[in-house]
């Protein structure tokens, strides 16, 4: 543990939707002194298929929070849950990267109210648009607010289409294996399970293993993987080149350099 020990205080945790904080950090918000997760989407898609039977697309929201309500209440330290749709209401599910001044500027606020000692954000890994914005927005409130960077792995597509799951896809840096340990296996999967509406999450992702590390030199000018991305591979109207293109376009409007992401350490 004594490599994880700058998560273990006042870390803020940016996550885009209701139950990545579990799957990809479950076992860790256990440890955690002081931990807050901030929700950057409000987990709702535009697409009737996810909210349909919810009867709008609005109570599909409200529902996915109340499950994130629930599913931190099982921290035994307790974890802070932060919706930052409720600031910026743009912040839909799968629209991140259209809205990332909103999102930076609502993040900033965050982050001067709550004063975290340490940033846990997605990996740029191509399993959603919405991640890897994630990843974006906080390598770069790093840089602004003077503060350690980590990521965390939850899903990409390898280059031969196969599925990877809570593996790094590209290297940067030592990784931090956490082994959960019974209670913490425990506690997680009662998270898990407060997330009825998305299914049975527990059978494809395990609770044993966590991994992270401080966030990787990548260059956002570019997609995270070359060929096929994961959303691509899912048909979905948005390209990872349609995403970096957002990530240079929000650089060049505060004038730094497009293809510059320090690494924090």
């Amino acid at each position: 543990m004594r490599a994880l020990a700058p998560l273990l205080g006042r870390t803020l945790v940016l996550v885009a939707h209701p139950d990545d904080e579990v799957i990809g950090c479950g076992a860790l918000l256990q440890r955690m002194q002081q931990g807050a997760v901030v929700f950057c989407t409000d987990g709702a898609p535009q697409d009737d298929f996810f909210w349909k039977r919810y009867g709008s697309r609005q109570a599909y929201a409200a529902l996915r929070q109340q499950e994130a309500r629930a599913a931190l209440g099982c921290v035994p330290n307790g974890a802070e849950p932060i919706f930052l749709a409720d600031r910026a209401p743009e912040l839909v599910d799968q629209q991140l990267f259209r809205f990332l001044p909103a999102a930076f500027e609502a993040l900033s606020s965050v982050i001067r109210q709550w004063r975290p000692q340490a940033l846990l954000a997605l990996a740029y890994e191509g399993g959603h648009p919405d991640h890897d914005s994630c990843c974006f927005l906080a390598s770069q409130l790093g840089i602004d607010h003077e503060l350690p960077v980590w990521e965390f792995p939850l899903y990409h597509r390898s280059s031969d289409g196969l599925g990877v799951k809570q593996e790094f896809a590209v290297s940067g840096g030592e990784d931090v294996v956490l082994n959960a340990t019974a209670d913490e296996q425990h506690v997680k999967r009662r998270m898990l399970e407060a997330y009825a509406s998305q299914g049975d999450i527990v059978s494809h992702f395990g609770v044993e293993l966590e991994r992270f590390r401080a966030i990787a030199n990548y260059d956002f000018s570019r997609p995270p993987l070359p060929g096929v991305l994961n959303y691509e591979a899912w048909q979905w109207p948005i390209t990872g080149g349609q995403v970096a293109e957002s990530f240079v376009r929000f650089l060049e409007s505060r004038s730094r350099k497009p293809h510059l992401a320090r690494q924090h350490t």
